[in-house]
């Protein structure tokens, strides 16, 4: 009952959950790939649309109109102060409503991929108690990511707010948010499912996750995924 009542409260570690039919080590081993797919992902989409030689180019332009040479304690100044406006605030956003968007999903996905990889490599089965607040933030972040991207998905993208297009007409730019919103929205479901005590239905939802999962790492390429790395670098 205890067991019962814990997965209601959002409070147990739904990776640990899964331990009655399948293997520790095969979500580790998923997860493992999935990681190894957003590199290999984010190093082709810096060469395939040159981000990387865009890059060195502006720094040795940068290097030829330079008038003077920073300190060290100066740089350290700017980097901080550009990691907090333009990576930590989102400070690039001249729309407010676009800026809290992004921040929500920006926090969320950080709190959702975070705590999935603690929960399952450091917590892998309930043998070792998970800390509560994990699966706490893990859901929090889930939350946030659909609370930021359906509010951007439905209300604030150029093509949808700007030129007046159906709010389902999807064009390359939209894989990133579709593929994230597919799976955090699968995710959730998934968890109130395995909550209820159905291990079929639990199975099913579990695959149809896994499967968007894969979709939104694996479509780095041709999704804004590479962009989180990258952009603020």
């Amino acid at each position: 009952m205890r067991y019962l009542e814990d997965n209601l409260m959002f409070t147990s570690n739904p990776f640990a959950d899964l331990t009655v039919f399948l293997s520790p080590n095969t979500l580790q081993i998923y997860l493992v790939l999935m990681i190894l797919a957003v590199a290999i992902g984010t190093l082709y989409d810096m060469l395939h649309k040159s981000s990387a030689k865009y890059f060195l180019q502006r720094v040795e332009k940068s290097k030829v109109a330079a008038t003077r040479k920073l300190s060290r304690a100066l740089t350290a100044t700017i980097a901080v102060k550009t990691l907090a406006v333009e990576v930590a605030s989102a400070g690039e956003f001249c729309n407010r409503q676009r800026q809290i968007s992004h921040l929500f999903m920006f926090y969320g996905v950080l709190s959702y991929l975070i705590t999935t990889v603690v929960m399952v490599f450091g917590f892998p089965t309930h043998a070792t108690p998970t800390p509560v607040i994990l699966p706490i933030l893990w859901h929090i972040g889930i939350v946030m990511i659909l609370i930021g991207g359906y509010w951007f998905f439905f209300l604030l993208r150029v093509n949808v707010a700007k030129d007046g297009q159906p709010i389902f007409r999807l064009v390359y730019a939209d894989i990133f948010i579709v593929s994230l919103l597919s799976s955090v929205t699968l995710a959730l479901i998934w968890r109130v499912v395995q909550s209820g005590g159905n291990p079929t239905a639990t199975k099913i939802v579990f695959g149809l996750y896994i499967l968007s999962n894969t979709f939104l790492f694996v479509s780095v390429p041709w999704s804004k995924f590479a962009h989180m790395f990258y952009k603020p670098a």
